[in-house]
């Protein structure tokens, strides 16, 4: 069976999300993070070698990587219900925000997180990059209802915890991002959304703005 293990407040609330999406049965294991260092439990770090989170199983397959989980969840069990393919309007946007969540826009704010946590201040280019990113993401809002275009797609699974919940760690602001405001509220609505976050985060209000 496909269980999903998550780690509490990370990205694999990702994976839960697309499973609702989908419709999905499936397994929900959830791991506490440690309290001394706020890192994953041993037993989360057992699962696959990197030792970081998302992980799921299905049988004996063990899968890490977020875009490797969408892609192998979505073809395999949701009939590519949300890739759109080469002879879709939305076919390269889709491809470009689904490796743009992780490839650029979630290593920028890394990279500031990083440096925050140094003590230091933000290298330029860091903040340059950062900005950037959050510009595009607000101007591509502006001109489609989803980062996959016209239909919520695997790009949205992947950015939408960028935006969300992975501000918890740093706190950016979304004043001065409307387009991005708007979105959330337009996800927050979705009952697949709704159930995800109900399972996977417990009593924590989703950080939608």
């Amino acid at each position: 069976m496909l269980t999903v293990h998550h780690l509490r407040i990370s990205q694999s609330e990702r994976i839960v999300w697309l499973c609702e999406e989908l419709g999905l049965d499936y397994k929900l294991k959830i791991y506490i993070r440690r309290s001394d260092n706020n890192f994953a439990p041993p037993e989360y770090k057992a699962l696959h070698p990197m030792g970081i989170a998302p992980v799921i199983t299905d049988g004996d397959l063990v899968l890490g990587e977020s875009g490797a989980i969408c892609e192998y969840i979505d073809r395999k069990y949701g009939g590519a219900k949300l890739s759109p393919g080469p002879d879709s309007a939305d076919f390269a946007g889709h491809l470009f925000w689904f490796h743009f969540a992780n490839a650029t826009f979630m290593t920028n704010g890394m990279m500031a997180l990083v440096a925050a946590q140094m003590g230091g201040p933000t290298p330029e280019f860091v903040s340059d990059r950062v900005a950037k990113a959050w510009a595009l993401a607000e101007a591509r809002l502006g001109e489609a209802e989803f980062f996959g275009g016209s239909q919520l797609t695997t790009a949205d699974i992947m950015m939408g915890f960028n935006l969300t919940t992975s501000r918890m760690f740093g706190d950016t602001s979304l004043d001065g991002y409307p387009n991005i405001k708007a979105y959330l509220q337009r996800i927050a609505q979705r009952p697949a959304y709704q159930r995800a976050m109900a399972r996977c985060e417990p009593g924590m209000t989703p950080k939608i703005d």
